[in-house]
């Protein structure tokens, strides 16, 4: 006997829809077949996705859980179809940059998170030496930045901590991802906008522009070829972005390519109508730019989606357009901005499904997860495909996001982790908690 039979859904392969009835057993999925069961739900007329897998975010757990926390943060994920993510080793506190850290986040999500969760490590001037203690810890990989991270706790890496960083990295078989702008551009075009009394919307983009995010990924790009180093590019803005990591791809970098969903879904008008609930770093940019992003996502140069969730309490994300939190709170809605570009834009399904899930699991090497395939973790998103909602409820801890009112195709009716329901029909209804993933080693 089955412990859970899933009857009569639209199944999302790897190789496109099919018909299929799913058993699942211990919380992994035995077979494409009917069979008595424990449990039955009935799928009819539902489209079954791959749990999604958010790769990057921030829940700022411990420390900073008036920002967000793992249990809000969990519960809005899988309101959006998710079943796992992977945290940033900022915005907590201390930031994740040595195993003592790793183990204090790791307790705080075990304890609060209903979805699995992996862990990044950070990358800093002066912790070199304990890269290998979060490898054994069991990071997925080493996070970077390569401009003003927006807290002084986290520095953004030198040119000689990101070079001796990658030469480590690659020794220890573990990704380093970056956040690329360049720091001196970004800084001093700020700077000197504040001078002159120029804090507007546009004021902010011309402070971060695109050739300072080409600059990084090309200087990270190069120091990836010379160290062999796995590299991954975090929340791609712009297409040229796209361009140089994909050149380098082609002449043999181990390279992988990210953006957001708030790069496909919004532009600089949309940020100019919101305010400050759309600001964050690289800004979102003009219409063209948004436009070569999705035809990155079409043809398949973009590898994965993730939503950079990166919350503020309301008295932080609000004013100055300059001093605001710089970061969108989006981690409900990743799935739901790319069934708008299936709606719209013809992206097939099992697209989305890989760079949602089954990307994000075989780049961190998150074994059984990403696929709806035998052998694999029932994560599932059952998902109302042609239904139509206004997102108004979010489950995340403060209601500030730029998806907010926004009408949207694909209402997600249940989402399953290991083969248990953590949401259905618009409610939390885990009864487990998340479980770490740590990269496999075969």
């Amino acid at each position: 006997m089955f412990d859970l039979i899933i009857r009569g859904g639209t199944v999302i392969t790897a190789e496109g829809p099919r018909e299929a009835d799913l058993a699942i057993v211990d919380g992994r999925i035995v077979a494409f077949e009917e069979g008595p069961a424990r449990e039955e739900i009935d799928a009819c007329g539902l489209h079954i996705f791959p749990g999604v897998i958010d790769s990057h975010l921030h829940f700022n757990e411990p420390g900073r859980t008036e920002w967000e926390g793992g249990r809000t943060g969990s519960h809005a994920l899988a309101a959006g179809g998710g079943t796992a993510f992977c945290d940033m080793p900022l915005n907590s506190t201390p930031c994740t940059t040595n195993a003592t850290e790793f183990s204090r986040k790791y307790e705080a999500l075990a304890a609060s998170s209903i979805t699995d969760f992996g862990l990044w490590g950070g990358l800093v001037p002066g912790n070199l030496n304990q890269l290998a203690g979060l490898a054994d810890a069991g990071v997925i990989g080493f996070k970077a930045f390569l401009s003003n991270s927006g807290l002084p706790e986290f520095q953004h890496s030198d040119d000689l901590t990101l070079l001796e960083g990658m030469a480590e990295a690659a020794r220890l078989n573990l990704p380093v991802s970056v956040h690329a702008e360049n720091d001196a551009i970004t800084h001093l075009l700020s700077q000197r906008a504040l001078a002159h009394g120029r804090t507007g919307v546009r004021d902010f983009l011309a402070a971060r522009p695109v050739i300072a995010e080409v600059e990084a990924i090309s200087r990270a790009l190069l120091f990836a070829e010379e160290t062999k180093a796995s590299l991954h590019i975090v929340h791609v803005s712009s297409g040229r972005g796209v361009a140089v990591a994909a050149e380098a791809r082609a002449r043999g970098v181990a390279v992988t390519i990210e953006t957001c969903p708030h790069y496909l879904f919004f532009t600089v008008e949309d940020v100019e109508r919101i305010g400050v609930a759309a600001k964050c770093a690289p800004p979102i940019r003009a219409a063209d730019d948004r436009e070569a992003l999705w035809a990155a996502v079409l043809d398949g140069t973009l590898d994965l989606i993730a939503s950079d969730h990166s919350p503020a309490p309301p008295e932080q994300k609000s004013g100055d357009f300059f001093r605001a939190w710089g970061g969108i709170a989006g981690v409900q809605s990743t799935l739901a901005v790319m069934l708008e570009g299936h709606h719209t834009r013809g992206l097939p399904l099992a697209r989305i499904a890989h760079l949602l899930a089954a990307k994000p699991a075989a780049r961190y090497r998150l074994e059984h997860k990403g696929r709806v395939e035998v052998g694999y973790d029932a994560d599932l998103a059952l998902v109302a495909l042609d239904e139509p909602y206004r997102l108004e409820h979010l489950h995340q801890r403060h209601a500030i996001s730029p998806y907010l009112g926004h009408t949207f195709r694909g209402v997600v009716r249940r989402t399953i982790r290991r083969g248990e329901t953590i949401f259905a029909d618009g409610h939390i209804t885990a009864r487990s908690s998340g479980k770490l993933l740590k990269p496999c080693t075969n």
